[in-house]
């Protein structure tokens, strides 16, 4: 494909949702895997997403998906094509993480749709790229593309002789971490080169996927933020060098420490990631707030983010924000790993949204920190602001406050949103659910700091204003106070806490 639609909108399958669905009768924010299909097709129409990303990472997914929303929405796919028009886009699963049991199962669905599509009489196959995530090197993007090219060639030859199936898909690297992140143009120079050398071309242009969620997890709020606006600047600047078109994706939540990106903060996210071509709309996204809502965010995204100019930044602010980013990492690294123990409780009693692989180190993985486990980071997340502290916090006022003059100057003005960010999070601090954890660990002490630092740096209001807020905090101490052995009772107090702040984490 030469000439495409690049998607400005993306749904996602991320399990970050308060409420129930708008589309789902039954009122339940519980998607099985069997509603998903019914889910993506609600988001084509009524939301007017372009794209929705089709999980297979960690989690269960049906392989029929196309089968199923050509066989039940024929008239609306002849006219909205997908692979034209709408994208449905697998996220494979990383086999150097993971099994590869559905890595077969979701290529060999991208052949079988082919299939399907010619037999309809569409002129578009309907699949035709995949996100790999976690992607680290270069070698790992194109073994993608090679073991698919080995699948097409034996099915052509083995069981569908008379079939032509393409034997190429497009790759979406999903880099997670900062340092990837950083060194994306790198990783994608070679890749780059790895390609020529196989297909003999090299493609037009490239997707790349920065990831939000996980690195806020492993590394903290400023270091992903930060993380996230070096990558944009970096890659636009290799796409110039290089001569290829580049199009971001950004994996971006409801909550600001995944990204902030709910339908109130849409001109809020494309001041802070100009250069993203392609937004991620989670399920708090389109389920948390009225329809209209929602559908007013989507087509905001999708008028600006096409025109917004991509970050540029100097060699020598690029050196200043990389040394915050590492000193803030440190402070949230160090306090996190004595923090985890005292919210395992919230953890474990963290409601499900969608079906999730359980059989961690068999069929799944986990995320750790310095050899601690650490949940997925929507409910990591959600389980800090369970307890009144919202995690954007940690680390992020211990680092502010080491910073001298210069690297100041240089954050406030790659983070226009900051003070703005930290005045609204403040309204979900609760101090009296806090003195109760400071008697469960002294790094309780640390968080504290970091909350009265950026009090006074930007003269915030700490505590709750609305009444959602007042309520939200005296939940949040009830979660405190009983947090051991009551956990039906704590999960109940988290889906009512979801509610009242927009998301579940």
């Amino acid at each position: 494909m030469t000439e495409r639609k690049i998607p400005a909108i993306m749904g996602t399958q991320h399990p970050d949702n308060a409420n129930a669905p708008f589309w789902d009768t039954a009122q339940q924010p519980f998607i099985s895997a069997y509603r998903e299909t019914d889910e993506a097709f609600q988001n084509y129409q009524a939301l007017d997403v372009d794209e929705y990303m089709w999980d297979w990472e960690g989690k269960h997914a049906d392989a029929a998906v196309i089968d199923r929303l050509f066989s039940t929405h024929y008239e609306y796919f002849k006219e909205h094509q997908l692979g034209r028009d709408k994208f449905l886009t697998f996220r494979f699963p990383n086999i150097w993480e993971e099994k590869g049991y559905n890595l077969m199962q979701a290529m060999t669905a991208f052949l079988s749709s082919e299939d399907f599509a010619n037999d309809l009489g569409f002129d578009q196959r309907p699949l035709f790229e995949a996100i790999l995530p976690m992607a680290q090197r270069a070698d790992q993007i194109i073994e993608m593309q090679l073991l698919f090219e080995k699948l097409a060639q034996f099915k052509d030859a083995t069981f569908t002789p008379t079939e032509d199936n393409k034997a190429y898909i497009e790759m979406i690297p999903l880099f997670e971490d900062f340092e990837t992140q950083y060194h994306a143009p790198e990783i994608l120079k070679e890749y780059l080169n790895l390609h020529e050398e196989h297909f003999g071309f090299r493609p037009k242009y490239l997707r790349v996927f920065l990831a939000g969620s996980d690195s806020a997890l492993s590394a903290g709020f400023m270091s992903s933020i930060i993380g996230n606006k070096l990558a944009l600047a970096r890659l636009h600047q290799f796409a110039e060098e290089e001569g290829i078109a580049i199009y971001p994706i950004s994996g971006t939540g409801s909550a600001i420490f995944r990204g902030g990106l709910s339908p109130r903060r849409v001109k809020r996210y494309v001041r802070e990631f100009p250069g993203v071509r392609t937004a991620t709309v989670q399920s708090a996204f389109r389920y948390d707030f009225s329809i209209d809502e929602t559908k007013a965010g989507i087509k905001y995204l999708k008028e600006e983010l096409p025109k917004a100019k991509p970050l540029v930044i100097s060699d020598e602010d690029e050196a200043i924000l990389s040394d915050i980013a590492q000193k803030s990492a440190t402070f949230y690294q160090e306090t996190l790993e004595q923090l985890v123990p005292d919210v395992q409780p919230i953890f474990k009693a963290f409601p499900k949204r969608r079906d999730r692989r359980q059989h961690v180190g068999v069929l799944g993985y986990s995320r750790s920190v310095d050899n601690i486990e650490l949940p997925r980071a929507i409910n990591f997340t959600g389980a800090f602001y369970s307890i009144g502290v919202p995690p954007e916090f940690i680390g992020f006022g211990r680092a502010y406050a080491s910073l001298n003059e210069e690297q100041l100057a240089v954050l406030n003005r790659y983070y226009p949103s900051m003070r703005a960010d930290f005045a609204e999070l403040a309204h979900y601090v609760n101090w009296d659910a806090l003195q109760v954890l400071k008697t469960q660990s002294s790094a309780w002490q640390e968080v504290e700091e970091d909350i009265v630092i950026l009090k006074d740096a930007f003269d915030l209001h700490v505590g709750p204003e609305t009444m959602a807020e007042q309520q939200h905090a005296e939940i949040a101490l009830q979660v405190v106070e009983f947090k051991e052995g009551a956990s039906v009772a704590i999960t109940a107090l988290i889906n009512r806490m979801a509610q009242l702040r927009h998301f579940l984490g």
